[in-house]
């Protein structure tokens, strides 16, 4: 029996890869997060360079912060971290990825108004091939997501189609330009909702977003998750330091030491470019862009 979603909310994403779920996060959590983002722009502010914890804008200075991602939130804010526990995140997880559940990654994307860096379309599992694609991410939307201020757009049914080449001169490069696989750009679905909204879709799923052209921020809190018996691929960029460590991300139900195999697409993302290990940097290796990039960041 699932847990929350209908039988045709559970089709929708099997047929399309995606899902929006309106005011699933109560606003005092959001509005908890909103304060916690706040703690870590004061702390941006007197930073020169990205870490390990933060990523920085290209365009940041200590005069004119900006800060576009949280990295792996949930190890520095109990706020983001219990939420990512909730039932609000893990119930409709469980119905479509199963009832043992593993994290993957966690981040909060950052785009404030007038700028906020594109990320060029991909797959996530262009990134990390497992043995099984019972892979997903829920993004949980910390503002009012409309076209204009970046949305993070897919295109419907790709997650059940290959896996992209997404090397540029045999490097791993982490984008695709959609025309160069047969995809119409008009066919792109932006994911939109009031805040407290999520939004779900499948490793597979072909996915970008463009620059906030908006005067409202733009940000994401992304829980990236796979069923239990997903494994990685020997050449995935998925972190890998034994079954001990990997045991520790269970997030809820039980492990397994016996993957499920799946007969689907796998491409490894190797070679890798000599770069921070970074979306926004990786892709950086690209010689063409979809989305434009943020040349006015300063007038």
């Amino acid at each position: 029996m699932a847990e929350i979603l209908t039988p045709e909310q559970k089709a929708h994403y099997d047929t399309e890869g995606y899902l929006v779920l309106e005011n699933q996060i109560p606003m005092e959590i959001i509005e908890a997060i909103r304060t916690e983002i706040s703690r870590f722009e004061g702390i941006a502010a007197g930073m020169v360079a990205s870490d390990d914890k933060l990523d920085l804008e290209d365009s940041h200075t200590r005069e004119d912060p900006r800060l576009r991602r949280i990295k792996l939130p949930h190890t520095q804010s109990d706020v983001m971290r219990d939420l990512m526990f909730s039932d609000h995140i893990l119930a409709p997880a469980r119905d479509l990825a199963g009832p043992d559940l593993r994290l993957h990654t966690t981040k909060l994307n950052m785009k404030k108004a007038g700028y906020g860096a594109a990320v060029e379309w991909h797959q996530d599992y262009a990134f990390y091939p497992h043995t099984n694609d019972d892979i997903l991410a829920i993004g949980v939307l910390i503002d009012d997501m409309g076209e204009e201020n970046g949305p993070l757009q897919v295109f419907p049914g790709s997650h059940r189609g290959p896996v992209f080449d997404h090397h540029v001169d045999g490097v791993f490069a982490g984008a695709v330009l959609p025309e160069a696989v047969g995809l119409d750009i008009a066919d792109a679905m932006p994911l939109m909702g009031p805040a407290g909204s999520i939004s779900i879709h499948h490793g597979r799923i072909l996915h970008g977003s463009a620059v906030n052209r908006s005067t409202q921020a733009r940000r994401i809190l992304f829980y990236e998750m796979m069923a239990a018996d997903a494994f990685p691929i020997m050449g995935s960029m998925t972190n890998w330091s034994g079954i001990e460590d990997y045991n520790t991300r269970m997030l809820c139900g039980e492990p397994t030491i016996q993957p499920r195999l799946k007969d689907i697409p796998i491409r490894i993302p190797q070679p890798q470019p000599d770069v921070p290990i970074s979306i926004y940097e990786i892709q950086k290796g690209l010689k063409t862009r979809a989305f434009e990039t943020v040349k006015a960041e300063k007038d």
